[in-house]
């Protein structure tokens, strides 16, 4: 059972570094080329496909850490060994913002994306937009409040 925290402690913090990667070091870069080109390189609208992109990867690793996550969670709380009740609801937690995150939010920016620029530059675009931003934020919260959590009863 060790190794299988091992594995979990170990991807929660590689989705946190990843989240925080592509928050604070790839969008700034994608999003302000001009500063690194020149002018004209991109436009706002381009910018924002390729940093969809960067998100749809990511999608792949969160989703698959919120699965781990809840098979782990629930898997400890049916044996009763270790069993915390607040490891499992950050769990739940991680799964819904994950969920809301792949399966509502991103959805919505690449149909948005693929319909023109006008589309991205709606106000039910920037309120969505705004919104899965506050999604990933909490999600990143829920993924360090459990990779502490966890860590701190492997060491009990």
């Amino acid at each position: 059972m060790k190794s299988f925290i091992v594995i979990y402690l170990g991807i929660l913090g590689i989705a946190v570094g990843v989240e925080i990667a592509a928050g604070a070091f790839v969008a700034p870069i994608i999003f302000f080329p001009q500063k690194y080109l020149g002018e004209g390189v991109l436009s706002h609208f381009q910018s924002g496909i390729l940093m969809t992109q960067v998100f749809l990867k990511m999608n792949i690793l969160i989703g698959f850490v919120a699965l781990y996550s809840i098979i782990y969670e629930v898997q400890v709380m049916m044996m009763r060994k270790n069993h915390d009740t607040y490891a499992l609801i950050l769990s739940l937690s991680m799964v819904i913002s994950t969920g809301l995150f792949i399966f509502y939010y991103t959805p919505f920016i690449v149909h948005a994306q693929q319909l023109g620029a006008e589309h991205t530059s709606t106000l039910a675009f920037s309120t969505m937009h705004k919104q899965s931003e506050w999604v990933i934020k909490i999600l990143m919260l829920t993924q360090v409040a459990l990779f502490v959590r966890r860590g701190w009863l492997f060491n009990k």
